[in-house]
């Protein structure tokens, strides 16, 4: 899964695990659904507390297996240095051009970590000048119609919530593909912030909180910045509440 194809679904990412976080259920059902989906991590993610590159190349490949991804590849943009320059974008306008995504899954644009901040506004930066035909004018321009903005530490009020009921254990069976960054009991080295029995307990919280503000039993959330156009209400707002 290192090749880059084109996919209909893209979800990006700071570190491995961001998108499993953040959009794993998603990723799962729109698979179920017979769209194409792949993740790319911006970063191998080499300044974490806990593991190594080399390991977390490891449980990326379980994780994806788990997602059924149709690829996932890795930009090696430094850790702790994600930056908003011309060689990023145009690292990122390539990707969105090889991949043809029809839609593109992204952190919010506000968090507790820097690489999730810039991260989101270079996907965000790269996404619009993907579309401009001048730029890198030997790829043809492509620019999909919106970009999903998931939720990472800090909260937003949703746009919408996706029912991922069905797909919430394999999420987590995803979620704990990394070993090394997720509670486990039996790793050796120390215990970091999102290795905590309590940050996964909040993981669970969220994905039952937002399930039940939107009448389902688990939800992951997201954000757009435009108003959606829908043209038929009534499969959306008739719906059984549990």
């Amino acid at each position: 899964m290192n090749d880059t194809n084109p996919v209909d679904i893209l979800a990006l990412g700071a570190h491995p695990d961001d998108a499993e976080l953040g959009c794993g259920g998603t990723l799962i059902k729109l698979k179920k659904l017979g769209y194409k989906t792949g993740i790319v991590d911006l970063t191998e993610g080499e300044l974490g507390s806990r593991g190594t590159v080399e390991k977390r190349y490891e449980e990326s490949a379980v994780a994806s297996k788990l997602l059924q991804l149709d690829f996932r590849y890795n930009l090696k943009i430094p850790d702790g240095n994600v930056e908003v320059n011309e060689q990023n974008k145009n690292k990122m306008i390539r990707l969105i051009r090889k991949t043809k995504p029809k839609i593109i899954l992204a952190p919010f644009h506000e968090d507790r970590h820097p690489d999730h901040i810039h991260s989101s506004q270079l996907i965000t930066e790269s996404w619009f000048y993907a579309g401009v035909k001048k730029i890198l004018p030997e790829i043809p321009p492509h620019r999909p119609f919106r970009i999903l903005y998931y939720m990472a530490k800090y909260e937003f009020i949703p746009s919408f919530v996706i029912d991922i009921s069905d797909e919430y254990e394999l999420k987590f069976k995803a979620l704990a593909a990394y070993k090394s960054q997720f509670y486990n009991p039996e790793w050796p080295q120390e215990q970091t912030f999102i290795s905590s029995r309590w940050f996964m307990d909040s993981v669970d919280f969220r994905a039952r909180h937002f399930g039940w503000m939107a009448g389902v039993k688990y939800g992951e959330p997201f954000w757009i910045r435009e108003c959606m156009a829908i043209e038929d209400p009534v499969p959306i707002f008739s719906r059984t509440i549990m």
